[in-house]
């Protein structure tokens, strides 16, 4: 079998991470021809060295410059690198793993060139669902498959299996590290609370968004339009020991369901094997040493970021686009562990009200053009800094949402 020739984006986070260990195991099916990262060019270095790469590409100008005086592999830079990445003639397989919003266009030019892609980008469909289905439909040599664990454990219930047959889909989430801590104690979460995740070894803002329960949020915006599901038939379940990873519950009344030990090479390999399977080293599950699994429904009250994202999916056009970049701003505001007094700084119980405000002020535009949504995306991020910026110094007091305007008189700002 010829191998698949992989662009990896996002090498240095934890699915690119993860996605090596894949391709350490089966160095006879896999050829890594380009990666990609945002500024840390030095662990670029021992991945393109490993695996012979010949053209990479850093999001940040200064790193790409200093990367170039230690290797001689091509180095690309910022949007345009990516976008030419993707697009090079003996790319096989995009692997997109990379985090936030920055992650839509490259799929989409993917698409457009006729490459499997697999996603872990979930900002890309919750951005631009519309826009990637009909991407594919324009492109069938094409194909899109889900790596997030619960995406693609649907994935593989569903099997090929139409949405016609099917009654709900039922997203799994650990319930992040504050499921058993009462909402009266919210306010005195920090940033160190908020990054001890339970369950998963992850990067920062998303381990941020599985503590708020927003990450929950987008991936059913995502299951959405990936699986072409109804919002009132997309459910959340709280399941703390991430065994379960999705359930699917067919119109016939079987209801089937994905397990396995909580490691993303699984839904990795899956994504570039399919259809078929091959052996993978992971640890493997004991149910007799399970014993019990737990399940819970999620609490919205504690948790308003999942009832937002709800909201914003059923709002549709520009919504989900607009709640993701909010979103992206205000955790990335958050990680800076302001302290409590200084002028800027948000709390915890902050992001979902902050949040709320820009969704508020936001008029949502319908069948969106890429234009359109990136013109969403601005918006967003300056209304969501808005608001922190003039807030109290004391960090406690959100404000009313600016007045309500258009997204593009907004962006001409």
């Amino acid at each position: 079998m010829r191998k698949k020739n992989i662009a990896l984006l996002g090498a240095t986070g934890s699915i690119g991470l993860a996605s090596l260990k894949v391709f350490r195991q089966h160095p006879d099916k896999f050829r890594l021809v380009g990666v990609a990262a945002g500024r840390q060019w030095e662990k670029l270095l021992p991945i393109i060295n490993e695996f012979k790469v010949e053209k990479v590409c850093i999001w940040d100008a200064s790193a790409a410059a200093e990367l170039r005086k230690h290797t001689q592999a091509r180095v690309l830079e910022g949007m345009e690198g990516l976008l030419e990445m993707v697009s090079l003639p003996e790319v096989d397989y995009v692997l997109n793993g990379l985090v936030g919003a920055i992650g839509c266009r490259p799929t989409l030019e993917a698409i457009s060139h006729g490459k499997h892609v697999g996603l872990a980008n979930k900002e890309t469909m919750v951005m631009a669902g519309e826009l990637i289905n009909a991407a594919l439909r324009r492109n069938p040599s094409s194909r899109l498959i889900p790596i997030d664990s619960e995406h693609s454990a649907i994935f593989q219930c569903l099997a090929g299996r139409p949405a016609s047959e099917v009654e709900h889909i039922e997203l799994t989430a650990s319930g992040g590290p504050f499921r058993e801590r009462p909402k009266a104690a919210f306010g005195a979460i920090r940033k160190a609370d908020a990054l001890k995740h339970p369950t998963w070894v992850m990067g920062e803002k998303i381990t941020i968004d599985s503590a708020t329960l927003m990450n929950k949020g987008l991936e059913v915006i995502e299951a959405h339009y990936l699986f072409g599901v109804d919002f009132a038939n997309i459910k959340v379940v709280i399941h703390p020991t991430s065994i379960v990873h999705s359930f699917v519950q067919f119109r016939d009344g079987s209801l089937m369901a994905q397990l396995g030990c909580p490691d993303m090479q699984l839904p990795i390999q899956y994504a570039l094997s399919y259809p078929e399977r091959w052996p993978l080293n992971v640890d493997r599950l004991d149910m007799a040493k399970i014993a019990k699994l737990e399940f819970f429904p999620p609490d919205i009250d504690k948790f308003p970021c999942l009832g937002l994202a709800y909201r914003a999916g059923n709002l549709g056009g520009t919504a989900p686009a607009i709640l993701n970049a909010a979103n992206e701003a205000v955790v990335a505001r958050f990680l800076e562990d302001r302290a409590p007094r200084e002028a800027g700084a948000i709390g915890f119980t902050d992001i979902p009200r902050i949040l709320a405000s820009v969704l508020d002020a936001a008029e949502i535009r319908q069948h969106p053009t890429l234009d359109h949504v990136i013109e969403a995306d601005a918006w967003a991020r300056k209304a969501a800094l808005r608001i922190m910026d003039t807030q109290a110094s004391d960090g406690t007091d959100v404000p009313a949402a600016p007045a309500r305007q258009s997204t593009a008189k907004a962006a001409e700002r």
